[in-house]
């Protein structure tokens, strides 16, 4: 582990990133049809929902362990994750526009808590790179 705690903000992180890994591990098999996927601001279903929902459980799997061992492959997937989210957040409220909304103040923390724990996992692991083995 390159001889230094991962620290107090990482693990929380890791973590975080662990149980949105199995989120997506668990998505497919929900009875309620609004818990999907969404790939490019679209809701998946069948087939398209359990691949690409297990494909990013694993990326998200991966990236938790890359945190929590401190290793190298962490950074990289942080900078895809990054924008990924970004992306996928703006898609989402472009073609979602005429559905139910939820309350300002629920959404301006959902994007906070969604672009901001990324963006500050790949801040803290940037900064760090020289520890990452």
């Amino acid at each position: 582990m390159g001889g230094k705690s991962r620290g107090v903000t990482l693990t929380i992180f890791a973590i975080l990133f662990a149980l949105l890994a199995l989120s997506n591990f668990i998505k497919p098999f929900s009875h309620d049809p609004g818990t999907t996927f969404i790939f490019l601001g679209s809701k998946m279903s069948g087939a398209a929902n359990l691949i690409l929902a297990w494909l990013f459980g694993t990326l998200l799997a991966a990236y938790a362990y890359g945190i929590w061992t401190m290793r190298k492959f962490a950074l990289p997937i942080a900078y895809f994750y990054l924008p990924w989210v970004i992306l996928n957040t703006i898609l989402f409220g472009m073609k979602n526009r005429g559905g139910p909304q939820p309350s300002v103040a629920i959404a301006i923390g959902s994007i906070a808590i969604g672009i901001g724990v990324p963006l500050a996992s790949l801040i803290i692991l940037r900064r760090r790179r020289a520890e990452l083995d």
